[in-house]
């Protein structure tokens, strides 16, 4: 008899991607901002209390848009091309047995809200707005993090960023900060690895606005903005 288990979400995230694509495909790769907004019951300042002597969060969430019943044991990683199969658990793709996620994010401030208890500011999200959060612990240096280690063949696409470009028009669209963070989200290419037509338009909500982007060579072209 298989054992089933039972998560409350003790918080939610809301960041400026209202869909999955676009998304980075990991934590820390873009300066992409966020807000943890407590569930009520878990509102009260002494949950955090010392939270802000850490730079730094782990954040256990679910892949919401990504629940399925079937099990799958092999995933196409979209760096890879989308066609070559490996084995999920040797991946950290959002369709796994268990649809949980892992990120490390930094903690830039805690806010006290009159209306929502403490809120947690965080940079570096790779979350899809109002994304359920499980648990969140401190990211500790000196047990998290280990330079030496081998990345397998997630590394041989570590370096890999496009040049990017806006029209004057969707330039004024954006802060300063909004456009830098674009940048940095853009640049990564939030296509699939297997399309390659520099013909075709994509579509990507970002910060409640619909971009419209071409990527020909290594250069993608933002064409198209609004509202």
């Amino acid at each position: 008899m298989m054992d089933e288990f039972f998560f409350r979400a003790i918080a939610r995230i809301r960041t400026d991607f209202s869909e999955k694509f676009g998304i980075p495909r990991q934590s820390g790769l873009a300066g992409t901002r966020g807000r943890i907004i407590f569930e009520e019951r878990y509102r009260s300042p002494e949950a955090v209390r010392g939270i802000g002597q850490f730079s730094h969060l782990w954040l256990l969430w679910e892949f919401s848009e990504a629940v399925r019943e079937e099990f799958s044991p092999t995933v196409r990683p979209p760096r890879l091309g989308g066609n070559e199969r490996v084995g999920v658990f040797a991946t950290r793709s959002p369709f796994r047995p268990n649809p949980i996620g892992l990120s490390c994010v930094k903690l830039e401030r805690v806010e006290i809200s009159g209306e929502c208890g403490p809120v947690l500011y965080v940079t570096g999200a790779d979350m899809m707005d109002n994304t359920p959060i499980f648990d969140i612990k401190p990211y500790l240096p000196y047990v998290d993090a280990y330079p030496e280690a081998d990345g397998g063949f997630a590394a041989e696409k570590m370096d890999y960023r496009l040049e990017v470009s806006f029209t004057e028009e969707c330039r004024r669209e954006f802060t300063p900060e909004e456009l830098s963070v674009l940048r940095e989200v853009l640049s990564q290419d939030p296509r699939p690895s297997y399309q390659d037509d520099p013909e075709r338009v994509y579509g990507m909500a970002y910060a409640g606005r619909e971009l419209k982007f071409r990527v020909e060579s290594r250069t993608l072209t933002v064409v198209g903005c609004e509202q």
